[in-house]
């Protein structure tokens, strides 16, 4: 009987030592990082943005990315309005410590402009996305902490505070609340060398399409310019053979 007792108090201990072991702010932040997204991904996207004016302008995209294993590459192709079309944007993320490469064509250079790491805290074609936004931020290029865990929608979820190991770059740190269930970032504060607000991105569509959890409508608002672009997928496509050939600074001269 004394054995047996032990044996339930140790399987107790043991069990209560799980339930309370709690992920390190990296290892959930890892986990965001390595969620699956499929090989390929083709949508339409819609960008509308707004002033303090209420004043609205809405820009269409086709959009294409390809996960190739160590090097993620994406191109998009402005399709609408007039004053934007052809316009076209690459970007390729790598899994080493190499930064992100990004280029950009204005059709009325009739060039192909390589977007430099000194602009890449510019914004996006008049949106409230950098160009740093745009790509893919490296997982140790932040200490992660984990703050707390608040439920966002009715779901769970961890707070994950992450500050820049760069004194230079645009921000200071970034707050992001992630859900637990899929590891789905579902709300994102930055902030500046001073620690005031810059921006909100707020994740209001999240849709499973053939097992892969894809966000479908997103909201970044600058609360400084009190400025908003909302962001919006359509006819999404994932896992069809995109060709690695979409993927190179011929086609975005040629367009969709």
């Amino acid at each position: 009987m004394k054995t047996i007792k032990i044996i339930i108090v140790a399987v107790i201990v043991a069990a209560s030592l799980s339930a309370n072991a709690q992920m390190t702010g990296r290892e959930i932040v890892e986990n965001v990082y390595t969620r699956p997204t499929g090989d390929d991904q083709t949508s339409i996207m819609t960008m509308t943005l707004t002033n303090k004016s209420d004043q609205t302008r809405v820009r269409k995209i086709k959009q294409y990315s390809k996960d190739l294993g160590d090097i993620e590459k994406s191109i998009m192709f402005f399709m609408s309005p007039a004053d934007v079309k052809n316009t076209s944007f690459m970007n390729w993320s790598y899994d080493n410590d190499k930064s992100d490469d990004q280029w950009i064509y204005l059709p009325a250079l009739k060039r192909v402009k390589r977007i430099s790491s000194d602009s890449k805290s510019d914004y996006f074609m008049g949106s409230d996305f950098t160009y740093d936004d745009l790509g893919d931020r490296k997982l140790d290029a932040d200490a992660h902490k984990l703050l707390k865990e608040e439920t966002v929608d009715n779901q769970e979820c961890y707070v994950v505070e992450s500050v820049s190991k760069d004194e230079d770059y645009m921000y200071s740190k970034t707050i992001t609340w992630i859900r637990k269930d899929n590891y789905v970032g579902v709300k994102k504060e930055f902030y500046d060398e001073d620690d005031d607000l810059i921006k909100i991105l707020s994740i209001k569509g999240i849709k499973q399409i053939s097992g892969l959890w894809i966000v479908t409508h997103s909201e970044m608002k600058s609360v400084q310019k009190n400025h908003k672009t909302v962001i919006k997928l359509t006819d999404i496509k994932v896992n069809t053979g995109v060709s690695t050939s979409k993927f190179s600074e011929r086609m975005m001269t040629r367009g969709i």
